[in-house]
């Protein structure tokens, strides 16, 4: 992938789970060669249509991943993501060995009830100053 244009992940900005989620990421990408933006966020939704995308901000579904010009979603996005996080992230590519069917199914299951489980924000996720070159 090269350097001067970054993957990007598209999250639900206000879900607890994929809040937790881009921290991790952040923690283990030193190299930041990942960048964000929330699915409701103008930005996010600008990058969605520059894709031929559509998503509907009052229900965000999914974790997207833009890469190289491709639309990621659901159990392959986090399977990409885990990958270029590397080692022992990495690992989790043993997920590519079972069905897209079955993995995208667990990916619905949980995104179905994200925010009962994790709970749910009032509004998205504001970035450190440290953070926010990296949040679209």
């Amino acid at each position: 992938m090269p350097d001067s244009v970054p993957a990007t992940i598209l999250f639900d900005g206000v879900c607890n789970l994929c809040n937790g989620f881009v921290q991790r990421v952040i923690r283990h990408d030193p190299r930041g060669q990942f960048r964000f933006a929330a699915l409701q966020s103008e930005a996010g939704q600008t990058l969605l249509a520059a894709h031929g995308q559509t998503s509907s901000t009052a229900d965000p579904d999914s974790v997207l991943l833009i890469q190289n010009g491709q639309v990621y979603e659901r159990s392959t996005a986090v399977l990409h993501i885990a990958h270029g996080l590397g080692w022992p992230w990495r690992a989790l590519g043993i997920g590519w060995l079972l069905p897209r069917a079955w993995r995208d199914a667990a990916y619905r299951f949980v995104a179905r009830h994200r925010y009962r489980w994790f709970g749910r924000q009032d509004s998205c996720l504001v970035p450190t100053p440290e953070l926010r070159g990296r949040f679209l």
